[in-house]
């Protein structure tokens, strides 16, 4: 997804601001972050992750201060509103959408899904996109986009089927050793088993679809399709739409490399990246 980051009102950084909380209660509670660790049944390096801002805690860390600290629901209720800080209010309902999928079905043809892409590749995009932004407005951007990584992260991830073309692969974005980091990234995460990946190849012809989308699925079977135009996300719930864009999406899985195929090939692009990165302009 191709979101942007809203200039509403708020913290500017959302982990830094959950982490200096998390620092104040613990201050206040007259604990050393090692003792802090023990009551929230967490280590201490999760800990000083939070508390220094490297991570937006996650909602079962929020719960855990909310059981040391006697407040229900209070930690956790401002870390998911700080968690949707600085997404644009048409793309908020696509977020929530992620977070409970149980599957989520994406076809991308541009670049790589947001949920898969590297700190350096999103810095890449944002810059092209918005190249008189200040570094500081980038790094809330990457921020929030990589918070998108949780998906993975939750106790019962969701299955996520992921169908590249081949483009968003050769595609330089920021650098021949940006790319080599992304495609590794996508190796790695293919190895687990909740996540799928297919390579639509250019010698498949044209594709079922010329424009990227998605299918949300959760637990209890419900599926929706989201899509963009530009500046507004669209999720569709309609029977009809979601039919269509499911049979689609099959068009575009039977087109694409089998996953095996699509892991070698995206090795030898990844390689071909790494070649071009050493050899440098003539």
């Amino acid at each position: 997804m191709s979101e942007v980051v809203d200039q509403t009102p708020g913290p500017s950084n959302g982990a830094a601001y959950f982490g200096e909380e998390a620092k104040a209660l613990r201050e206040a509670l007259e604990l050393s972050q090692g003792a802090f660790a023990d009551r929230l049944h967490y280590q201490q390096a999760q800990v000083s992750k939070v508390e220094n801002g490297a991570v937006l805690a996650s909602e079962a860390f929020a719960t855990a201060m909310d059981r040391v600290a006697g407040t229900p629901g209070v930690y956790l209720r401002l870390r998911n509103k700080l968690s949707k800080q600085g997404h644009p209010e048409w793309f908020l309902p696509y977020v929530e959408l992620e977070k409970s999928a149980a599957k989520v079905e994406d076809y991308s043809n541009a670049f790589v899904m947001g949920a898969l892409q590297t700190a350096k590749y999103a810095e890449a995009v944002f810059r092209a996109a918005h190249p008189r932004e200040t570094d500081a407005q980038i790094k809330h951007r990457v921020e929030l986009r990589l918070r998108r990584h949780a998906i993975l992260q939750r106790e019962v991830p969701p299955l996520l089927w992921v169908i590249l073309h081949e483009s968003a692969l050769r595609a330089v974005v920021g650098s021949s050793a940006v790319m080599v980091g992304q495609l590794e990234h996508l190796l790695g995460m293919a190895a687990s088993p909740h996540v799928s990946l297919q390579v639509l190849r250019f010698k498949a012809g044209a594709p079922a679809s010329g424009l990227p989308f998605t299918l949300l699925t959760q637990a209890d079977g419900t599926t929706v399709l989201y899509s963009e135009t530009t500046g507004q996300g669209h999720v569709n719930d309609s029977a009809t739409a979601v039919r269509d864009w499911t049979a689609t999406y099959e068009r575009l899985r039977a087109s694409a490399e089998s996953e095996a195929r699509s892991l070698l090939l995206i090795h030898s692009i990844m390689e071909e990246h790494a070649n071009e990165q050493h050899t440098g302009p003539a």
